[in-house]
C-alpha cells in the first residue's frame, strides 16, 4: 500500500480505539432481576453511553487515520441512506481486510494518513451534502461518527438542520 508521500509514512499510530473496543461486556445477572428500571436509571445509562461515545470521539479527533483514495484521487466514501460515509482505517491491517472484503485484495490501495479531527472538521463540510466517517468499516471493531452535533461542525450537523 502507498501513503501518498505524508510526512507520516512509516510511522506507526497506536489507537486506544482497539483497546476500547476490546473491554468486556459487562455481565448479565443470573437470576430474577433486583430492581426495575426507571426513568433515573435508563437516564443514568444513557449519560454513561454518551460519555463513552464522547471518549471513543476524542480518541478518534487525535488519532491519524489510513484514508484510501478512489481511482480519481479522492477519499474513497459509500453512500447509506443518504448520508455520505467517509471511510477510515485504522491500519494498515484493517484497510486490507476492507480491501478482501470489497474483492479488490490485488491491487495497490493508494492512501492518505489523516488526523481524525481533520476529517470531521474540514472534509465533512467539504462534501456538501449530509456526511460522516465511518472508522475500520466492515470489521467488528468498526464505528460510526455520524453527522449530529457534536461531532461535526454544527454547520453541517443534521439534527441541528444543516445539510438536509
Amino acid at each position: 500500500m502507498d501513503d501518498d508521500g505524508d510526512d507520516t509514512a512509516g510511522r506507526d499510530f497506536p489507537s486506544r480505539l482497539a483497546e476500547l473496543a476490546d473491554w468486556p461486556a459487562p455481565e448479565e445477572p443470573s437470576g430474577p432481576p433486583t430492581s426495575v428500571s426507571t426513568p433515573v436509571a435508563e437516564a443514568d445509562e444513557l449519560a454513561l453511553a454518551r460519555r463513552g461515545f464522547a471518549v471513543l470521539l476524542g480518541e478518534f479527533r487525535r488519532t491519524a487515520v489510513l484514508v484510501p483514495l478512489d481511482g480519481r484521487g479522492s477519499l474513497w466514501s459509500a453512500d447509506q441512506n443518504g448520508v455520505r460515509w467517509i471511510c477510515a482505517f485504522s491500519d494498515e491491517a484493517a484497510l486490507a481486510r476492507f480491501a478482501r472484503g470489497q474483492g479488490d485484495a490485488g491491487r495497490e490501495w493508494t492512501y492518505r494518513t489523516v488526523l481524525g479531527a481533520r476529517l470531521l472538521d474540514v472534509m465533512v463540510p467539504l462534501l456538501k451534502v449530509p456526511a460522516g466517517v465511518a472508522l475500520d468499516a466492515g470489521s467488528d471493531e468498526g464505528m460510526l461518527f455520524p453527522p449530529v452535533a457534536g461531532v461535526v461542525p454544527d454547520a453541517v450537523a443534521v439534527d441541528l438542520g444543516g445539510m438536509q
